[in-house]
C-alpha cells in the first residue's frame, strides 16, 4: 500500500505572541482537519520538521499530537508516523456521516409494564394568573424576603452533618416540628418517628401504593375524586373502585354494597377534592370500624384542610383511629409555594421500617438544606403566621365571589355553601354543560374546570370548579361578569 507523502499540504499562520503555543498547534490542526485540508489518512509531517518549521520546542509539537490522539482525530502507527483518522469523532455524531440512521439497526425498547401504564404528563408552562385559576395559593404574596431571610441565616451555620445527608425518614428537628404542629391543629395522635418528610402528597401516594398495592388489588376511590391518585393507583397495576360521595363524604354503605374488601381506601375526609363537602362524624367512625373488620387500609389525604373560613379545621380521621389502619399525608405546597416540594407521611408504627426503607432505595430523602430552612421557618412562628394571614385573605376572596356570583350569578348558578379550600364548586341550572360553558368561558379569558374531569365518568349533576384563593378580588369580578355573559347568552 504506497504511503501518503510527508509533505505538509497547508501553511499554518504565525503562532500568536502570547498564550499557550500547544492550544494554538491543536487548535490549527483540529479546524484543518475539520474543514478537509487534512484530509483522512493523510500524514502529518515529523515533530521534528515541524518544531524546526515554526520555531517552536518539540514537546510543543508532541503535546498538542497528543491532545489530537486523545480526542480521535490522529492516530500513531508504530515506526510510521501520524496520521489524520479515516473516521473522525464528528462523524460518529453525525447521522448524516457514514454511519447513517438507515444503516443502524432500529432500537427496540422493552418497557416495563408499569411504564406502559404510566401516562405521560410533563407538567404546565408558568401562567398569569385569571379567573378562576383553581388549585393554586396566592404565590404574589408569600414572604419571599423574610424566607430568604431565613434561608440565608441558615446557610451561614449550615454545619458538616447537614451536608453530608440524613435518615431516610427526613430531617429530624422538622419531623419534630411537623409532629407537634400536626398534634396541636389537626388532631393527628403520632411522635415523629412516625412522619416521614417526602417531595410532597403525590410522593407519599406513590409511596403508599408500590409499598401496599400489588397489580389487581382493588382501591377504593371517591367519586368525583382526586385523578392524581387514580394515575399512581393505575400504574401499579390495582383496580380502582369507584365509591360516590354525598352530603356526608364517601358513601361507604353504597361502597359496601359495590366492592367488598378493598385493599386500601384513598379519602379526602376533611374537605373533599373536588366537591369540598366533610366528612360527618357518624361516617368516619363507621369507615374506621368497617376498615378494621375488614383489613383496609386508609389513606387519609389531608391537602389544604387549614383553610377553613368559618369555625375551627375539622380534625383528623387519623386521630380517631385506635387500630393502625390510617395513612396520614399533607402538602406544604399549597400552603406555602408548590416548587418547595415538601410534605409529610404519618404511618402507623409497625409500618415505619418499610417504608424509610421505601424511601433510602428511591431518593433516600428530600434536599436537607430545603428541609431545615422549612423548619426554621416553622419553629421560629412564620408558619403558623402566614396561614392566619392567607386564611384571612382566602375568606376576603371568597366573599367577593359570592357576592358577585349573588348578584349576576344567581339565576343559573348555584354556589356551594361550603366555606374552606382553594376553590369551590359552581352547580349550574338549566340543563348547562359544563364542558361547552368552560369552553366559551375559555375564549373570554376566564378558567373554569368542567366538574366531569375528576369522575370516572359522566357527573351526575353539571357542575364547575372555581377557583378564588389565587385571584386578586378586581379580577374576580370581572371573571364573575364574564362568566354570567356566558351563562346568560354564550350558551343558550
Amino acid at each position: 500500500m504506497p504511503r501518503e507523502t510527508s509533505a505538509f499540504p497547508l501553511s499554518l499562520p504565525a503562532p500568536p505572541a502570547g498564550g499557550s503555543l500547544y492550544r494554538w498547534l491543536y487548535g490549527e490542526l483540529r479546524a484543518a482537519i475539520l474543514d478537509g485540508q487534512l484530509r483522512p489518512g493523510a500524514r502529518l509531517p515529523a515533530t521534528r520538521d515541524l518544531a524546526s518549521a515554526y520555531h517552536l520546542s518539540r514537546a510543543t509539537i508532541v503535546a498538542a499530537f497528543d491532545q489530537l490522539k486523545s480526542e480521535g482525530y490522529v492516530e500513531g502507527r508504530s515506526g510510521s508516523g501520524t496520521y489524520v483518522s479515516k473516521v473522525l469523532p464528528e462523524h460518529l455524531l453525525d447521522v448524516r456521516g457514514p454511519h447513517s440512521e438507515k444503516s443502524l439497526p432500529h432500537r427496540g425498547v422493552s418497557f416495563s409494564l408499569y411504564a406502559r401504564r404510566l401516562q405521560p404528563f410533563r407538567g404546565m408552562p408558568p401562567r398569569r394568573i385569571r379567573a378562576f385559576r383553581a388549585n393554586q395559593p396566592a404565590l404574589d404574596l408569600f414572604p419571599t424576603t423574610l424566607w430568604a431571610q431565613v434561608a440565608a441565616r441558615r446557610l451561614r451555620r449550615v454545619s458538616a452533618n447537614l451536608l453530608a445527608g440524613g435518615e431516610a425518614l427526613g430531617y429530624r428537628p422538622l419531623r419534630d416540628a411537623v409532629a407537634g404542629y400536626l398534634n396541636t391543629s389537626r388532631g393527628v395522635k403520632c411522635t415523629a418517628d412516625q412522619v416521614l418528610i417526602l417531595s410532597g402528597a403525590q410522593e407519599a401516594l406513590d409511596r403508599t401504593a408500590r409499598i401496599l398495592l400489588n397489580p389487581g388489588e382493588t382501591v377504593w376511590m371517591e367519586e368525583p375524586g382526586y385523578p392524581g391518585a387514580a394515575i399512581v393507583f393505575r400504574a401499579v397495576g390495582a383496580r380502582i373502585w369507584s365509591v360516590p360521595v354525598d352530603a356526608e363524604g364517601l358513601d361507604l354503605e353504597s361502597g359496601k354494597k359495590k366492592w367488598k374488601r378493598p385493599r386500601l381506601a384513598y379519602v379526602t375526609p376533611a374537605h373533599q377534592f373536588p366537591l369540598g363537602v366533610t366528612m360527618s362524624l357518624r361516617r368516619r367512625l363507621a369507615l374506621l370500624e368497617w376498615a378494621r373488620r375488614s383489613g383496609t387500609l386508609i389513606f387519609e389525604d389531608d391537602y389544604d384542610s387549614e383553610y377553613r373560613y368559618s369555625g375551627r379545621p375539622i380534625p383528623a380521621l387519623q386521630g380517631l383511629d385506635r387500630s393502625g389502619v390510617v395513612i396520614f399525608a399533607g402538602s406544604f405546597s399549597a400552603v406555602l409555594f408548590p416548587a418547595l416540594r415538601l410534605g409529610y407521611l404519618v404511618v402507623p408504627a409497625d409500618m415505619v421500617d418499610i417504608f424509610a426503607a421505601a424511601e433510602s432505595v428511591s431518593t433516600h430523602h428530600p434536599p436537607l438544606l430545603e428541609q431545615a430552612i422549612l423548619c426554621d421557618f416553622i419553629t421560629e412562628g412564620h408558619f403558623a403566621r402566614h396561614i392566619r394571614r392567607m386564611r384571612e385573605l382566602y375568606a376576603e376572596r371568597l366573599t367577593v365571589l359570592l357576592e358577585g356570583a349573588k348578584e349576576d350569578l344567581s339565576d343559573a348558578l348555584e354556589i356551594s355553601s361550603v366555606e374552606a379550600g382553594l376553590q369551590t364548586v359552581g352547580w349550574l341550572r338549566r340543563g348547562l354543560r359544563a364542558q361547552h360553558v368552560a369552553e366559551l368561558a375559555a375564549a373570554r379569558d376566564v378558567e373554569v374546570v368542567p366538574l366531569d374531569v375528576y369522575a370516572s365518568g359522566r357527573s351526575r349533576r353539571e357542575g364547575l370548579i372555581l377557583g378564588f384563593a389565587a385571584v386578586d378580588p378586581r379580577e374576580l369580578r370581572r371573571g364573575v361578569k364574564e362568566l354570567a355573559w356566558v351563562l346568560t347568552r354564550g350558551a343558550r
